[in-house]
């Protein structure tokens, strides 16, 4: 598969009232063409904040310090606003983890689906209905009529979501992020949410960026995975073996903390020491005070190792 977007050395701090918190430190990753790629990690990891940069999202006070993120052969960074305004949210699109970030309490759910249609593809008020319509039976929606009409807070959370997404996919595009789309619903309506997304991945042939912090998504519907920790990707590779053999020292701990079905086999091991703080600069591995593995050197230099089709950030595979 070609590689449709790629991240290289991105970094992201937002200015706050605490001072300058370091979302992303140093991130790559490469998403080819129908691909399905999770960045998974724990709260903090600078996963959401990495998903809103691909999705043009940033909030205001997000400052981009350094990286490119070229997508078909553009840098989204440095492209002029009118590229930017065609790609996002019709090439480019998000479902946020808060269906509500989505509508407006203002507007009813066919009011806003009407606007996105006729702004991002410049079809008339006519063929908008009939677009909106297909894409809600593609949703598998209950009773449309009823949801067109329906203000978001008239909707329970699962129909809020899936009209979201309905909202992501109605201009059919090549990317969707999709962060933590599931967290705020019940595992009955996250499965089946996990299983739509699937499937309309499937049909529609769009590559998925799907942000977790559980890595059983990342085993269901991803080809690949990519491991954040303090703004740092520190792993990259096919979730199979990522999984199975993991490379990082972090990923290996994140690993062990999942609670199993039998705690008699495999008994939940904390991952020891305090998390990064955001604010801190760091020159190394952010793990680095936390590792079981950690020499001088890990503290200030450390590069990307690659290993088959995996990458990992760490010194213990540096020849």
């Amino acid at each position: 598969m070609s590689i449709l977007l790629s991240v290289h050395n991105l970094a992201i701090d937002y200015y706050t009232l605490n001072g300058i918190i370091h979302a992303v430190r140093r991130a790559e990753l490469e998403l080819c063409n129908g691909e399905t790629l999770c960045i998974v990690g724990e709260s903090g990891s600078g996963k959401s904040t990495l998903g809103a940069a691909i999705a043009l999202a940033l909030p205001l006070n997000a400052i981009v310090k350094s990286g490119s993120i070229i997508y078909n052969g553009i840098d989204l960074l440095k492209a002029n606003r009118n590229t930017v305004e065609r790609i996002r949210g019709r090439e480019i699109t998000m479902v946020f983890q808060d269906p509500l970030a989505t509508f407006s309490p203002l507007h009813t759910i066919g009011e806003v689906l009407e606007d996105i249609a006729i702004s991002k593809l410049g079809v008339t008020k006519r063929e908008a209905k009939k677009i909106i319509s297909e894409v809600l039976k593609k949703v598998r929606m209950p009773d449309v009529d009823r949801v067109l009409k329906s203000y978001p807070h008239e909707l329970s959370g699962g129909m809020l979501q899936r009209a979201a997404i309905a909202a992501a996919i109605l201009t059919k595009p090549r990317v969707i992020v999709a962060d933590e789309p599931t967290s705020m619903l019940d595992v009955t309506i996250q499965a089946q949410i996990l299983s739509l997304l699937e499937d309309i991945v499937r049909s529609d042939g769009a590559s998925l960026v799907m942000i977790t912090h559980h890595l059983g998504v990342a085993q269901r519907i991803c080809e690949k995975t990519v491991v954040m920790y303090a703004g740092v990707v520190v792993e990259e590779g096919s979730t199979v073996d990522l999984v199975n053999t993991p490379l990082h020292p972090y990923t290996k701990s994140l690993l062990k903390a999942i609670p199993r079905e039998s705690h008699k086999k495999a008994r939940v091991v904390h991952i020891p020491g305090d998390p990064l703080d955001p604010r801190l600069e760091v020159l190394g591995c952010p793990f680095a005070t936390r590792c079981p593995h950690t020499s001088n050197r890990c503290f200030n230099d450390v590069e990307y190792i690659e290993i088959g089709n995996r990458r990992v950030y760490c010194n213990i595979y540096a020849r």
